[in-house]
C-alpha cells in the first residue's frame, strides 16, 4: 500500500493511492495515518479494504507529511560509506545518531525556508523508516516486524549552523521546513529489500545525488534493533537513515549551498518523488 495525507497544512485526512492514482479517502476508517492505525493489524485491514467504494480526494489536492503526529524524528549521520568518503570524515564504527526537531516536518512538496542567517544550506536525500509497533530491546532480526513502512525524506541541512555554532549537529537539521516527508508511506511489501533502493536529487535541473541504498553501512533492520537499545520507540516515530554523495558541501572545488528561488527535485525508487522551492524564512 501507499498511504498518505492530503489536504491542507495542519487538516490533513488520511487515504491510500489506488491503482490508478487517484487517492482513495481514508478519514472514515482511520483518523490519521499516525500512531495505532500504523500497526500490523490495522494494515492489514486497510489492505483488505474494497477502495473502489471509498470517496475520492480532490484532484490536484495538496500531499501532506505520509505521516501525523510524529512523536520522534531521528536521524543517522554518515552512513553511506561513499558519502563518509567525500566529506573526510572515518566510517563510524556505530550508528551517529540525533534529532530533527518535529517542527521541522513539512510535506514533500511544500516551500522550503531559508533560515535567517543562513549561508550553508544543503540538501539529502535520504530513506525514511516508520514505526508501527513499540519497539525496546529488539533483535535486528525481529525489527522487520516493527517497521510499518518507508518513505522519501529531504534530510535539509544548515552546515553553518550544524558544525560552526558549538557542535551540536541539531542546530542545523531542526529549522522549520527542513523536514520534508512523502510522498507516501509505502508498506514493506511493495519496497522488497529496503537494502537495495536507487535514490537521486537534483538541483535547478542538475543532477547533484545519484546512489543506492547498497552503500549504505548500517541497513534498516540493524538501525531500528540498536535505537531500541536506548531508547523506546513508538508507532509513527520516523528514522531518516543517511545519504549518499553529493551534497552541497561536498562539491569540489568549491561547495555550492542553497539560494532563495532555488528548486530541489528527488526521489527514491518505489517511494515517489518530491519538489521544494526555496524561499525566504
Amino acid at each position: 500500500m501507499k498511504l498518505v495525507r492530503f489536504g491542507a497544512a495542519g487538516a490533513e485526512r488520511p487515504g491510500v493511492v489506488v491503482a490508478d492514482g487517484s487517492i482513495a479517502d481514508l478519514s472514515g476508517v482511520i483518523p490519521d495515518v499516525a500512531g495505532a492505525a500504523l500497526s500490523p493489524e490495522s494494515l492489514q485491514q486497510l489492505a483488505a479494504l474494497d477502495a473502489a467504494k471509498l470517496p475520492r480526494a480532490p484532484r490536484g489536492a495538496r500531499l501532506g507529511p505520509c505521516v501525523g503526529g510524529v512523536g520522534k524524528f531521528i536521524a543517522i549521520g554518515l552512513n553511506y560509506a561513499d558519502h563518509a568518503a567525500e566529506t573526510g570524515a572515518k566510517i563510524p564504527s556505530e550508528p551517529i545518531v540525533f534529532m530533527k526537531a518535529t517542527s521541522c516536518i513539512v510535506g514533500p512538496n511544500d516551500t522550503v525556508l531559508k533560515p535567517r542567517g543562513s549561508f550553508k544550506m544543503d540538501w539529502e536525500v535520504e530513506l525514511g523508516v516508520v514505526i508501527g509497533s513499540h519497539t525496546s530491546y529488539i533483535s535486528e532480526a525481529d525489527a522487520p516486524r516493527h517497521i510499518a513502512g518507508y518513505c522519501t525524506i529531504n534530510d535539509i541541512s544548515e552546515r553553518h549552523f550544524q558544525t560552526e555554532r558549538g557542535g551540536q549537529w541539531d542546530k542545523g537539521k531542526g529549522c522549520d521546513t527542513f523536514g520534508p516527508l512523502g510522498p507516501w508511506l509505502v508498506t514493506p511489501d511493495e519496497v522488497g529489500d529496503p537494502g537495495n533502493l536507487s535514490m537521486w536529487l537534483e538541483v535547478n535541473g542538475v543532477r547533484r545525488q545519484t546512489g543506492s541504498t547498497k552503500t549504505m553501512i548500517f541497513k534498516p533492520a540493524f538501525i531500528v534493533s540498536y535505537l531500541s537499545q536506548f531508547m523506546s520507540l513508538q508507532p509513527g516515530d520516523v528514522i531518516t537513515t543517511g545519504t549518499p554523495p553529493g551534497v552541497g558541501m561536498g562539491i569540489k572545488p568549491e561547495p555550492i549551498f542553497l539560494n532563495v528561488g532555488d528548486v530541489m527535485e528527488l526521489g527514491i525508487e518505489k517511494l515517489g518523488q518530491q519538489r521544494q522551492v526555496v524561499a525566504a524564512a
